[in-house]
């Protein structure tokens, strides 16, 4: 098991004036699961590819357990990366395929066969390892490259998008069969999302990276919680930004006055809360209950989004539909935004 610490890591491919990695830091404990996440571009898969050697970097370090690797070649740092396509031999059998880490180690055929059957069993492909890699489903081909990852025990697995090539069934599937093997094998993880649901479901902890930079680097509730700025609110479905100005107490603004959980930041700042967490027709008359009008009405199936308007401020609200069934635009209702729920974001 392997501590893995990136260094002021920094990447500027030739011809462009703009990094495409700026300065990331980060520190990922020895068997955790940490995700890289952000949106197309924004350098999540250029730091796995200096992670795994496939890249240097223009300046910065990457250690693992405090020794740098940047002199060591990719074979030579107990890295295996699993690749969006997966990358299978085509010609080889799904046996074959989990088992050529371990061929290319010189280990006997009993003793390759026998893990190869073990991890078969693991990634609950039991039946499978005579069949080539094109008679298996995507998902199939999925557990065969975690499989092959795998059978090697490395120091450090990085996953590139490992489930945007699956349909939903699949991914739910897959998120807990890679959570579940991660955490029965202990090996530190770093995998690269675009899609922050992934990420809050499979990481222990998050880091956010946008245009080269890091955001913020949390578990994961902290992004709901406690964003560090409105484009990271934004990233994580933030849709609510009142402007107005903090005592580190009490929020003034065009709602009034409101109450400010501890920790809240003072001076001139934008109020958000989370559509979801918007009480709505509460008997609540207490700290933080406004008047509002409904002036849209949307149902999404599991979801109801309502558009509120507290004098000439816009509030998006979302509830269970038969709590709210039987608002319609124009009824007046109760709301209430909890001082738990708000947070002051910098302007």
């Amino acid at each position: 098991m392997t501590h893995v610490s990136i260094k002021e890591l920094s990447k500027t491919y030739p011809g462009s004036s703009e990094p495409a990695l700026d300065r990331l830091s980060l520190e990922i404990p020895t068997g955790e699961l940490t995700a890289l996440l952000g949106p197309s571009g924004c350098g999540k898969t250029t730091t796995m590819k200096m992670i795994a050697g496939l890249l240097d970097p223009s300046s910065g370090d990457v250690l693992f357990d405090d020794r740098s690797v940047l002199d060591d070649k990719p074979e030579h740092r107990g890295v295996v990366m699993v690749f969006q396509n997966y990358l299978l031999f085509p010609y080889m059998s799904v046996a074959d395929n989990v088992g050529f880490g371990l061929k290319m180690r010189k280990v006997p055929k009993p003793e390759i066969d026998r893990r190869v059957g073990e991890m078969l069993e693991l990634v609950k492909l039991p039946d499978l390892g005579n069949r080539r890699p094109s008679a298996l489903s995507g998902g199939q081909q999925q557990r065969v490259a975690l499989a092959r990852a795998l059978i090697v025990q490395p120091n450090v697995l990085l996953l590139d998008e490992p489930l945007s090539n699956l349909d939903a069934h699949l991914r739910f599937e897959m998120r807990d069969l890679i959570r579940g093997l991660q955490q029965k094998m202990g090996i530190t993880t770093i995998f690269v999302t675009h899609d922050q649901e992934e990420a809050v479901v499979l990481a222990d902890k998050v880091a956010l990276i946008l245009d080269g930079q890091l955001k913020q680097y949390e578990d994961a509730d902290v992004f709901y919680k406690r964003p560090v700025d409105e484009a990271t609110a934004r990233f994580f479905g933030g849709q609510n930004f009142i402007p107005g100005s903090s005592n580190g107490s009490v929020f003034e603004s065009a709602l009034g006055r409101l109450v400010l959980p501890e920790g809240a930041i003072s001076g001139a700042g934008k109020l958000t809360v989370r559509p979801e967490n918007i009480r709505i027709n509460g008997l609540d008359k207490g700290e933080n209950s406004l008047k509002a009008v409904v002036s849209e009405r949307l149902f999404l199936g599991t979801q109801t989004r309502l558009r509120l308007l507290v004098g000439e401020e816009k509030i998006d609200a979302i509830a269970n539909p038969n709590e709210v069934e039987n608002l319609s635009v124009g009824d007046a209702v109760n709301i209430t935004l909890p001082p738990s729920s708000l947070w002051v974001l910098p302007t």
